[in-house]
Parts: C-alpha cells; sequence; structure tokens
C-alpha cells in the first residue's frame, strides 16, 4: 500500500484513467468529493466502477461516509461485491466503530456469496478523538490491515491552522504511526492537497516514512510514482542491508558474537533485525 489513489466515483474520466495510475491501491471515493445530493448516485457508480475495475487493479477499495453520518451502512450495502478489497472508513472514533463495520461487512458477504473476512477495513483517522484511540481502533478487528492519518480533518477538529511547515500534526501524526505499528498494520500518511508543488511533496513523504509511515493517501495521478518509489527501500538501502546480514551472521551469530565491528562502526543485533525487516519489506514492495 505504497500509494492508494483516491478516485471520485462521480467523474467517469477519472474512473477510466485509475488503472494506468500505477497506484497500489484504488480507493473509489463516495465521500469528501461527493455532494451532499450525489450520495445516492456515487454508491451506484462505485458500484458500477468495481465491476469495470475488477481484475484491471491491483487492489480495490472504497471510501465510505463515517459512522456518524447516517450513510455508512446504506455506503456498505451498496458497494459490498466481488472484486471489493476493502474499505476506507472515514472519521473513524472508536473500536465499537470497527466492530459495528465488521458485523456489517460479515452480512453483506455472505449475502453476496463472498468468503468471510474477504474485506479488509481501514480506519481514517482525522479527529482528535480517533488518534486517541487509535491503538484500539486498529485492534479491532482482524480485518483492520493499515490506517490512515488524517491531517486536515484533524487541525479542523482541533481548531488550527495548518501550516507549510506541518509542526501543528507532528505529534497526531507520529502518534498514528506508533499506533500502527505496535498493532501490526499499515501507517499510510495524510493526503498532500499541493499536488504541484514536487519538492515539497518529496520532504513530505520522505517525513513521513521518517516517521515510520509505509505509504500515501494520493489525490492527484502525479503523486502515485512519488509515493511508490520513496515508500519502498532504494537499491542502496537493500544492498547494504544485504551486507549486514550476511556479515552479522557469518562473522556474529556463527562465531556466538553478539556484536561485531563494521566499517569503524558496531553491528549488534537491533541493527542485524533492522536490516532483515528493510529485506521483507523490500520483497512485499515487489510482490
Amino acid at each position: 500500500m505504497r500509494s492508494v489513489l483516491t478516485v471520485p466515483v462521480i467523474v467517469e474520466r477519472f474512473i477510466e484513467k485509475a488503472p494506468s495510475s500505477g497506484a497500489d491501491v484504488i480507493c473509489l471515493d463516495v465521500e469528501d468529493s461527493i455532494p451532499p445530493a450525489e450520495k445516492v448516485v456515487a454508491r451506484l457508480r462505485a458500484a458500477e466502477a468495481i465491476e469495470a475495475l475488477r481484475g484491471n487493479v491491483r487492489s480495490l477499495f472504497v471510501r465510505v461516509n463515517g459512522p456518524d453520518t447516517g450513510l455508512m451502512d446504506d455506503d456498505l450495502t451498496g458497494v459490498v461485491r466481488q472484486g471489493l478489497d476493502g474499505v476506507v472508513v472515514s472519521m473513524t472514533n472508536s473500536a465499537s466503530e470497527i466492530h459495528r463495520v465488521d458485523q456489517r461487512l460479515s452480512m453483506l458477504e455472505r449475502d453476496e456469496s463472498i468468503l468471510e473476512g474477504t474485506i479488509s477495513i481501514v480506519p481514517l483517522v482525522e479527529t482528535a478523538r480517533g488518534v486517541v484511540n487509535c491503538m484500539q481502533i486498529c485492534e479491532a478487528s482482524a480485518r483492520v490491515t493499515a490506517a490512515i492519518f488524517g491531517a486536515e480533518d484533524y487541525a479542523t477538529d482541533m481548531g488550527i491552522a495548518r501550516t507549510p511547515a506541518g509542526d501543528e500534526i507532528t505529534w497526531a501524526r507520529t502518534q498514528v504511526a506508533v499506533h500502527c505499528r505496535a498493532a501490526g498494520v499499515t501507517a499510510i500518511d495524510t493526503p498532500d492537497p499541493d499536488y504541484t508543488d514536487e519538492s515539497h511533496l518529496e520532504r513530505e513523504m520522505l517525513g513521513a516514512r521518517a516517521l515510520g509511515y509505509r505509504g500515501k493517501l494520493c489525490i492527484h495521478p502525479t503523486q502515485v510514482a512519488m509515493a511508490n518509489r520513496i515508500f519502498a527501500p532504494s537499491p542502496e538501502e537493500i544492498d547494504e542491508a544485504k551486507s549486514v546480514v550476511e556479515l552479522f551472521e557469518r562473522e556474529g551469530l556463527a562465531k556466538g558474537l553478539a556484536a561485531i565491528p563494521a566499517d569503524g562502526r558496531m553491528i549488534d543485533t537491533p541493527i542485524y533485525w533492522r536490516a532483515k525487516n528493510l529485506l521483507e519489506w523490500a520483497e512485499a514492495s515487489e510482490a
């Protein structure tokens, strides 16, 4: 899930272009990009898009309206069908909301003759309450495979202004990444509304990766290639990790040592496991 591209379902040309974007996940949006009067139509368009796109994209999700909107259950009923890989649940605030989605999905999977548990849940954490409860949210269901931090709605909920530096969201952004890691799910970073400033976007993505994020919610196809590149180990990182693993296993583990010198530094067990984890990450990125 290096890149999760949101696509407004009521814009047909965006749906048609989605497979060529290169995104790991195409996320059909029936939430933020849909005016209130178009919500019912959006569900129908999402169902049609799933039929049209399944088999042509790596993974297909739908972003549904939040649990408190009164729209979520109808959204789920309208979009659950063969070909849907997961749902992004907007404005997730608590574990009980994820329990509710899980139960609803189980019922709909049975109705559609889909193996129970097939459809993943990705909570969108974008309120103060959601950030505080993020660990419980991520552990609320085995369906939860990732969580997304939403900075814009978080700032709105907090009553704070957004700045180019982003210092005002650093604490919450870090908390979501830590909770995701602790729960064993993938952390997906907040979307960036400025898709024209490539240097800014690269700094943002590198900063998110440094916090532990492993993907980006993209709002424009031009952001996808950068996300795919940044949220995967580089060839240089892979080569270095392979060298660390091979050296430590040969000169350390094989000789009963827990730390060995190499090029003026010490390689110990945490560094060895960090290298092993990076190689596993690289393998998953290539899958």
